[in-house]
């Protein structure tokens, strides 16, 4: 039996189109959006490369060209949401095939479940260094942290937008205003513009290297900001939204981070929010800033779950992926960030590329109603271009993500005209 539009609305239509009696506002969408990109991983992700450039121009360049291109990026997604009403697992299924889908929710399940390991152990690990505790010789008190943050974080994804959207109002301005302080006292103990341009790097790094963290600390999430966007009620709103977050948000961490490390020569934002005497404040921080991009990120994971399941009931996958990514957190996932940056900057993009492929190019900026939509089991050029994109971002040198999307898109019209003319050929 259907369900009704009451229920199927607190479910967030995972398996459907969002119907224009459920789009949101701007400031809705603007808010989780930013609550999901203000996220401690970025501030730590900023403080690896803060200590390896330079402030001007190396860092300046790196930070906007990173942020600029991430949210260019997730823009052009974010307005196929709009347009569509769809989630990203959904839209995988035209790009890839009924079954051809699979493959990127898998990657992107995987890498949702990740984060949301690493977040769960780090607010447990930094919750208890903030208040003077070595968190491997309290190994117990560590574990239940972990478990109580672990189910905690899930509770307003588990309500859905509407619980993201209720904390993020919260949670944003307090978090601007804590970011607003850490940089002005960093700024201060600098000496100024001028003694942050004095400071010297400690460590090496490349340039290429840098933009991908700066991309990979978002990538994969930019890569389903559908499922917040399609929620827009104006085109408008979903560019502007995902540059305000992805852009600016994004951007505001990587700095905050990055001058934090310059100024204090340590990449550890903890140390140095401690050094600042922000100890109070950061705790308060910490909480906020991990809680509303925790709770995003397994909304990410329930959306995925869902269309991989067939299945509306995304309040139970939202509690299945909590659990597993509980597990992660308790296997120590945190202490492995640089190596998964890196890998989601290789391997996640493409994604995106066959996506916008497929919808600009091969649809021509309009799909069927998922309902009435003839879809194969599998797309071949979806899934040759995804692999030749990440072979791509994996094989050459510059920016890796942006090697690996463009690949994609060219991969992905040459496959679709060659399979073409071989049809007609037949």
């Amino acid at each position: 039996m259907r369900r009704s539009a009451a229920t199927e609305d607190r479910q967030d239509f995972p398996l459907s189109e969002v119907p224009p009696s459920a789009r949101k506002s701007f400031a809705s969408l603007c808010v989780v959006l930013l609550g999901f990109t203000f996220f401690t991983a970025t501030m730590f992700a900023g403080g690896r490369i803060g200590v390896a450039f330079p402030l001007w121009p190396d860092l300046v360049l790196i930070i906007l060209t990173g942020n600029l291109l991430l949210g260019a990026y997730v823009a052009i997604l974010g307005l196929i949401g709009y347009r569509t009403g769809l989630n990203t697992a959904l839209l995988s299924r035209f790009s890839f095939g009924r079954i051809g889908a699979r493959l990127p929710d898998l990657v992107l399940g995987l890498t949702q479940i990740g984060w949301y390991g690493w977040g769960t152990a780090t607010m447990a690990v930094v919750l208890l260094r903030l208040i003077g505790f070595d968190p491997e010789a309290n190994a117990a008190l560590t574990t239940i942290l972990i478990l109580f943050f672990g189910m905690a974080f899930c509770w307003t994804a588990y309500i859905g937008y509407r619980g993201l959207e209720i904390l993020s109002r919260i949670s944003v301005p307090l978090m601007v205003l804590l970011l607003a302080v850490s940089l002005w006292i960093a700024i201060g103990d600098a000496g100024g513009i001028a003694g942050l341009s004095a400071i010297a790097p400690t460590a090496a790094m490349g340039i290429g290297t840098a933009i991908t963290i700066v991309f990979g600390t978002f990538v994969s999430g930019g890569t389903q900001a559908t499922n917040w966007t399609r929620f827009a009620r104006r085109p408008s709103h979903a560019v502007w939204g995902a540059l305000a977050a992805f852009f600016i948000g994004n951007g505001l961490m990587i700095a905050t981070g990055a001058i934090g490390a310059l100024v204090y020569q340590q990449p550890d934002v903890v140390d140095i929010l401690a050094a600042q005497g922000l100890t109070f404040l950061g705790i308060i921080m910490l909480v906020l800033n991990l809680w509303t991009t925790q709770d995003n990120t397994i909304y990410n994971f329930s959306a995925v779950g869902c269309a991989a399941l067939e299945t509306d009931r995304r309040r139970q996958v939202t509690l299945i992926g909590a659990v597993i990514g509980t597990i992660l957190a308790l296997m120590r996932i945190d202490l492995y960030l640089i190596p998964f940056l890196l890998m989601l900057g290789t391997f996640i993009p493409p994604i995106g590329g066959v996506i916008m492929a497929d919808y600009l190019y091969k649809h021509r900026g309009k799909y069927p109603l998922l309902a009435q939509a003839s879809i194969p089991a599998i797309n071949i050029p979806g899934l040759a271009a995804y692999v030749l994109g990440c072979l791509t971002a994996y094989l050459t040198p510059g920016i890796p993500p942006l090697n690996g999307i463009l690949a994609a898109i060219i991969a992905y019209i040459l496959a679709d005209k060659i399979l073409a003319r071989s049809t007609e050929a037949n």
